[in-house]
């Protein structure tokens, strides 16, 4: 009886050791990918900081042709006042430089848009690996929990196999005096 309870409880600490060490491996794959999603946050970061500065450069440069349009209009009521008195091609010229950076303002409008919707894709993407990143950290946590846990189980069992062990040994040895 004592010796069969000793085999369970042999059987039941291999299966906790068993146990421990595929939560162990578990924890080291967690582990690794709570860092690869820390390093692929890092590098979305630079991303989305490169999409802000490039977004600013672009306004900048919209602001830019926004005055030159304005500037350029101006000009063309003056040339248009000039015309009056006989430029007939100095509007046309005038007028062809309009449209010309009236295109190019259309061109780097499209070109703002693309880059803000890049912005908010880099911004869902980074709010979707923070969102990882904490799963990650509490899947960890959970593991280490289990872990510890199981560790206790194991250290209980030792302790009862010993205590099993040394009760044994006490029934062997009145055994033998009898």
């Amino acid at each position: 009886s004592a010796l069969s309870g000793r085999r369970k409880l042999e059987v039941d600490l291999q299966t906790l050791l068993q146990e421990h060490e595929e939560l162990q491996a578990e924890l080291r794959g967690s582990t690794d990918k709570a860092k690869k999603a820390s390093c692929e946050l890092a590098r979305v970061g630079e991303e989305l900081r490169l999409e802000q500065e490039h977004s600013l450069h672009l306004e900048r440069v919209k602001k830019g042709l926004e005055a030159q349009v304005k500037e350029m209009s101006s000009r063309l009521d003056e040339a248009e006042q000039t015309v009056l008195k006989g430029g007939k091609k100095i509007i046309q010229k005038l007028e062809g430089k309009v449209k010309e950076l009236e295109m190019e303002l259309d061109s780097e409008q499209k070109r703002h848009a693309e880059t803000v919707k890049t912005l908010r894709k880099n911004e869902r993407r980074l709010k979707e690996l923070l969102f990882q990143s904490e799963e990650d950290q509490k899947n960890q946590q959970r593991m280490q929990e289990l872990v510890e846990r199981l560790q206790n189980k194991m250290k209980a069992y030792k302790r009862q196999v010993e205590e099993a062990e040394e009760q044994a040994n006490m029934n062997l040895a009145k055994y033998r005096k009898t």
